[in-house]
């Protein structure tokens, strides 16, 4: 984790002490449910509670003690012992290290998840707001980067705001798949500690029971959580791109917010850059990047290694904190996102109606035209506006071909811009649901 691309919120669900927190707790709850059947006396239950409540745990102490045992959960239950005394000998009766480490990464990565719900739903609010804003506002659509034909504003953020829908969809079901709890003992049979005390420690953490683990929980669980993050931070870039391209000079049809006082250039005091919208690429690539590990982690030797731990150990909190990080930064470009629908209007306009030359390819085929003729009187006259800058409904008015089909008159009809954004309304419906 990197203090300039975290924040609090999410980092703290990552800190040595908030681990040992949920380390005890899992270790508390089990000793509770061990007390109510009868494993371990209740009144040494009560004392784990008690006393491990209290407790402010020392991480520099287990570092110390895990420097001499090589394991961290025995450094951890050796300082848990050193507060709660002799009823600390009845704690983790019949568990393992897996169904402490492995029950609270899944706490931990259920807490990340509902942060970054609510990261996607500011994004959602703000391209809502953003889209309702501008959905009649002209622009221009491209496909290769090239003019294609006229779109709305609004509709292009309606296009974000349903990726972003669909987004949080996926972090509901990841967080769904993480939210398993193990405390099966070793190799996940149960032999010395009942089932009845997992049922119990998973819903007092909000889990549930594991269906069968095998010591760990298994880890296409986990495969299937970091891959959402990188397809919801995939979604972030996409739309970091359009952004970047549309603040292109030539082009500066919405950029981000310049404060007052912010520097674009250390050499060329004139530039306002795409900083904020870069840098989410960059993220996102990060993010994408923990994916594979992940996936790799799956295939453990027989019914458990730890070939998986130390790659969690970085990317639970880099993916977690990074995309976090990123979502709220990308609310905060579309909540103050410049936008210039004059800009938009003038490019639009850049290449004399071309945007109409599909409405003309119809209307000659439905003249009577074959479509490779119709293609070709459309095609001609556009090269003459696109080479030379001619004005396109000029030359097809002036093209004895095109007009002994399709009259003056109704080609001077096809030039309505309303023409190609009067589904707008449907497309928001769609999207929105009725206003």
């Amino acid at each position: 984790m990197i203090p300039r691309y975290s924040r609090p919120e999410m980092t703290q669900i990552w800190e040595p002490e908030t681990r040992f927190r949920i380390w005890f707790e899992i270790e508390a709850h089990a000793a509770s449910a061990m007390a109510e059947i009868g494993m371990i006396p209740k009144e040494a239950a009560k004392v784990i509670w008690d006393k491990g409540s209290k407790a402010k745990f020392d991480v520099a102490r287990i570092d110390e003690i895990e420097a001499v045992t090589k394991h961290d959960v025995i450094a951890f239950l050796t300082h848990l012992a050193e507060h709660v005394g002799p009823e600390a000998r009845f704690v983790h009766q019949g568990m393992t290290s897996s169904d402490v480490l492995d029950t609270c990464l899944n706490v931990q990565l259920v807490r990340a998840a509902d942060i970054l719900i609510a990261d996607v739903d500011r994004v959602l609010a703000g391209l809502k707001a953003r889209a309702l804003e501008h959905k009649t506002t002209p622009t221009i659509g491209r496909s290769h980067g090239i003019h294609a034909e006229p779109t709305t504003f609004g509709i292009k953020l309606a296009f974000a705001y349903a990726e972003f829908q669909r987004s949080r969809e996926r972090l509901v079901a990841a967080r769904h798949e993480v939210a398993t709890c193990a405390i099966s003992g070793a190799v996940g049979t149960f032999a010395n500690i009942d089932p009845r005390v997992e049922v119990y420690v998973a819903e007092k953490l909000g889990l549930v029971p594991e269906p069968v683990s095998t010591q760990v929980i298994p880890r296409d669980r986990h495969a299937m959580y970091f891959a959402t993050l990188g397809v919801v931070a995939s979604s972030v870039e996409r739309l970091a791109i359009e952004i970047r391209h549309l603040q292109r000079t030539e082009v500066l049809e919405a950029e981000e917010f310049f404060s007052a006082g912010q520097k674009g250039s250390s050499a060329m005091p004139h530039k306002r850059n795409p900083v904020l919208t870069e840098n989410l690429t960059g993220l996102a690539r990060m993010v994408r990047a923990y994916a594979l590990p992940a996936m790799e982690n799956v295939a453990l030797w027989h019914e458990r290694d730890i070939s998986h731990s130390s790659v969690e150990r970085m990317i639970g909190p880099d993916a977690t904190v990074t995309l976090d990080f990123a979502l709220n930064r990308l609310a905060g470009v579309i909540e103050k996102l410049v936008i210039y629908p004059e800009n938009m209007k003038k490019n639009l306009d850049k290449l004399g109606g071309l945007h109409n030359s599909q409405r003309v390819l119809l209307a000659l085929t439905q003249a009577g035209a074959s479509r490779e003729d119709a293609y070709a009187m459309v095609q001609r006259n556009a090269m003459k506006t696109w080479e030379h800058g001619a004005d396109f409904l000029a030359e097809l008015k002036a093209d004895k071909d095109v007009v002994a089909k399709v009259p003056a008159k109704d080609l001077e009809a096809m030039f309505d811009l309303g023409y190609h954004l009067k589904h707008a309304d449907t497309i928001f419906e769609r999207v929105f649901g009725k206003a």
